[in-house]
């Protein structure tokens, strides 16, 4: 008789887990841990993720009902309170660092030069509130943290993650962010830093960004435009030499202004030191940066990082990271069937069939029972 696998078993097959056990040991993750190891806390989390549960309770309970099948997996029953003291103190580093090296493995099919590489840029708010959320909280009424991402357009997926307080800016969460020279960087207006602008100029990258209203070109040439493509105005210019009164600009080489009229009549000062490329791939560029807003919707429906199951900031951490892990091994289950084309259609099979045992490709085919044996005796009341 064929054996197949869960659907959560082969899912947990796409994780690298000799670098993670290199990274439990590099953060000494499991050192005088005698119940539930990092692997069974990842495995919760990811089922947890995987099947839409919201509480300890629900994750708790779901996996003891599944507890025969939890040693195939590698893991072990958890109780509620060990799974929410692992939460909260056991190394964040780990599942982030996990995350990275997935990233970085999954990049390595992906066959284009550096130049063709286009990363958006943007944040998301995280709602926090009760007990360990102090330090998220920013006034006597507010407290919450934030997700901020680069995320590679042409692979659809997150190659960067970090979550600070709500009340960091966007910029200065940019700015600890790794640069790759020569990449595409689009990104709205909360990150307008003429400084940081310029280090990404100085590392080859090409900048897509929006103006504000008050920043004004020093216009040294007018180019054509084509009106019918909605491209108002193309100008190439000088921006002012102070970001400040105290703040020089060191972002003093000749710069682009494109007018683009969207389809609600408004219009938008798009941004770049791409000199040459014609406006309408400029203007292009910007609209990608839809994706990325796509992105987090679909992150915080579908999957679970609305409900946190612990509030401090490691169990914060730790949660945004094993969601971002599960949202790529939802993109690489995804691309290994040709069935199911929509990625919301594709994560609704694996959570409705997620502790049966199917393919992945077979996830809308019912499983067959095996043919019986002619000589076997039936029963028929």
């Amino acid at each position: 008789m064929r054996h197949d696998n869960s659907v959560f078993h082969d899912l947990l097959k796409r994780i690298p887990w000799a670098a993670f056990e290199r990274l439990v040991e590099e953060h000494q993750a499991d050192k005088h841990v005698r119940r539930l190891s990092t692997k069974s806390q990842l495995i919760a989390l990811l089922y947890g993720q995987l099947a839409g549960a919201t509480s300890l309770r629900e994750i708790v309970g779901s996996l003891q009902s599944h507890g025969t099948r939890l040693y195939h997996l590698g893991a072990r029953p958890v109780s509620r309170s060990t799974f929410a003291d692992a939460n909260g103190l056991r190394p964040s580093a780990v599942f982030a660092e996990l995350f990275a090296q997935m990233v970085a493995r999954a990049g390595r099919g992906l066959k284009r030069a550096v130049g063709e590489a286009v990363y958006l840029i943007d944040g998301s708010s995280l709602s926090l509130a009760g007990a360990g959320s102090q330090w998220a909280r920013f006034s006597d009424q507010a407290c919450g943290a934030k997700m901020h991402v680069v995320y590679d357009a042409n692979a659809e997926r997150p190659i960067y993650a970090a979550v600070t307080p709500a009340n960091v800016n966007d910029i200065t969460a940019a700015k600890e962010m790794p640069i790759e020279a020569g990449a595409t960087y689009v990104f709205d207006l909360g990150y307008y830093d003429f400084g940081w602008w310029a280090k990404l100029n100085a590392a080859g990258c090409r900048i897509v960004t929006r103006l504000k209203s008050h920043t004004r070109l020093t216009v040294s040439a007018e180019q054509a435009v084509n009106e019918d493509a909605g491209i108002l105005f193309d100008r190439i210019g000088l921006l002012p030499q102070r970001q400040a009164k105290s703040r020089r600009n060191p972002m003093n080489r000749p710069v682009r202004e494109i007018g683009v009229r969207i389809e609600t009549g408004k219009v938008l000062r798009i941004f770049s030191n791409d000199l040459t490329a014609p406006a309408e791939e400029i203007a292009a560029l910007y609209k990608r940066r839809w994706a990325i807003e796509l992105f987090f919707r679909w992150v915080k429906q579908t999957l679970k990082i609305r409900h946190f199951l612990g509030n401090n900031e490691n169990a914060v951490r730790i949660q945004v990271a094993v969601a971002l892990i599960a949202y790529l091994l939802l993109q690489m289950a995804k691309a290994d069937q040709t069935i199911v084309t929509s990625p919301l259609a594709f994560a609704r099979l694996v959570r409705a069939n997620l502790m049966h045992r199917k393919r992945i490709d077979r996830l809308l085919k019912p499983r067959h029972s095996p043919p019986s044996s002619p000589g076997q005796m039936s029963l028929q009341w």
